[in-house]
């Protein structure tokens, strides 16, 4: 996966649209990614963290005009793009990787068409493939986060 300005860094922000606009940056350099190349997403926090509010400003900076809300119950939400398909999956409410299998998250994940990003990763376990992008967010105060990239290309 080819290294960015965002790659091992460490962000802060101070507000939800402060968020939401480091998730717009980073989705331009999401986009001028080489063709082909699968790009996997895994988001890691505590709940209310920021993760859906990234995602919002993520799928505005790739142009998606559709209200972003979590799929938390439904699992995943498609959203077309030029080329490929924006999957938001919300693995929250799962509680097996039985419950992972049956939403065809696998599939999703091998097209390289597909921009995948996906809250609460770390349920998936041997599911989650290793070329990925991580991202974490920590609750510093009450509105401050601070969020950490990560390329794991092993």
């Amino acid at each position: 996966m080819k290294k960015n300005k965002f790659t091992n860094q460490i962000f802060t922000t101070n507000n939800f649209k402060e968020t939401q606009k480091l998730g717009e940056d980073f989705a331009r350099s999401l986009l001028a990614r080489p063709q082909g190349e699968t790009l996997i997403v895994a988001l890691y926090g505590d709940l209310g963290s920021g993760k859906t509010t990234f995602v919002q400003g993520l799928a505005q900076g790739m142009g998606i005009k559709s209200r972003i809300i979590s799929p938390t119950f439904v699992i995943i939400r498609s959203h077309e793009l030029k080329e490929g398909t924006f999957y938001h999956v919300d693995l929250y409410r799962t509680e097996s990787e039985k419950d992972i299998e049956s939403v065809g998250l696998e599939e999703i994940m091998s097209d390289s068409r597909n921009i995948v990003v996906i809250e609460w990763a770390e349920k998936l376990k041997s599911f989650l493939p290793k070329k990925r992008i991580d991202i974490e967010f920590l609750n510093e105060e009450e509105n401050v986060r601070k969020i950490m990239f990560r390329s794991s290309d092993q």
